[in-house]
């Protein structure tokens, strides 16, 4: 990414002392509140008689020209890829996008969009979790105390799903939690190919492989001519989701990055759950009990916490 462009900014400093430009924060809250309208216009899409798979072909195939695009322009005047690149971008598309969003969407059908998303916030913890199993990298007393932190969070709004929504929870959870496992997984091994690509070359390649993917899984198991059937909210949800909740985020997480930094980006994504559960409680007529408040403050709080003693 290239370097922070001259902005207007905020008052407050950063942790370094710098002022924290105020289009780079506006764009990392407006991603990730995209992000979050994922799960809400997927509740809203399910209510229609759709099926997880036919949803996310329809999502992929949407913003499979804006990723397509993306990769092309990012890739002007830079060398093929080699081989071992190829397979690398097969590989991340398949964890990255493709099977997360499966395990999501699929998720989405059992469980509520708050408690979705506050499954998928967990995921710096996996990645800290992830590297300690994978690469033996040390895990501190305090960021072990983080993680406790935010699983204990989790833990509680399960169980007060588990009493509201039935068994089928565990099954949704256990989706949902696979998704962000599937994320993980790409984060810790995307570095590299970050480094050797460049991260918006890569995240088109990336999403571009997942769209693929996403179509021939649809051709292979629904019969194309069902689509005909869809009712005409199912389309128009799925290009709002293309467009609001997959592609503009993406290039506004990475805008603001390149003007906040990883670290203060990351931390302003933390609007993400909170937006959720106000868009759950007011469009999909979700109920904000103090359990999922107290869950969300614990999730949030060890996160911070964990970001924190990253830095």
């Amino acid at each position: 990414m290239s370097s922070p462009s001259p902005a207007t900014s905020i008052a407050r400093p950063d942790a370094h002392g710098a002022r924290v430009p105020l289009p780079g924060l506006m764009l990392a809250v407006g991603g990730a509140i995209g992000f979050s309208g994922k799960a809400i216009i997927v509740k809203l899409a399910y209510r229609h008689g759709v099926d997880a798979i036919t949803l996310l072909m329809l999502r992929m195939l949407l913003a499979l020209p804006l990723f397509l695009a993306l990769a092309w322009w990012a890739g002007r005047g830079k060398p093929a890829l080699t081989g071992r690149e190829k397979l690398a971008v097969l590989g991340l598309g398949f964890s990255g996008y493709y099977l997360a969003s499966f395990l999501d969407f699929a998720g989405l059908a059992y469980v509520t969009a708050s408690f979705e998303r506050l499954i998928l916030y967990l995921n710096p913890t996996l990645v800290l979790l992830l590297s300690w199993a994978m690469f033996g990298r040390r895990v501190t007393l305090r960021q072990a105390g983080a993680l406790a932190v935010s699983y204990a969070g989790v833990l509680l709004v399960f169980g007060h799903e588990l009493q509201v929504a039935g068994a089928n929870v565990w099954l949704g959870g256990a989706l949902v939690f696979g998704s962000a496992v599937s994320y993980a997984l790409y984060l810790v091994y995307s570095g590299e190919w970050v480094q050797r690509l460049g991260a918006m070359r890569l995240t088109g390649l990336a999403t571009s492989v997942a769209c693929g993917l996403c179509i021939a899984q649809f051709l292979l198991t629904r019969p194309v001519s069902g689509l005909a059937e869809l009712a005409p909210a199912v389309w128009w949800l799925s290009a709002l989701n293309a467009l609001a909740c997959t592609f503009a985020p993406v290039l506004m997480v990475m805008m603001a990055i390149e003007r906040l930094g990883a670290g203060v980006a990351a931390q302003t994504g933390m609007v993400g759950p909170m937006s959720t559960i106000l868009m759950g409680v007011l469009i999909l007529d979700e109920p904000l009990t103090g359990w999922v408040v107290a869950g969300t403050v614990l999730v949030l709080g060890g996160v911070w916490l964990l970001a924190r003693q990253r830095r």
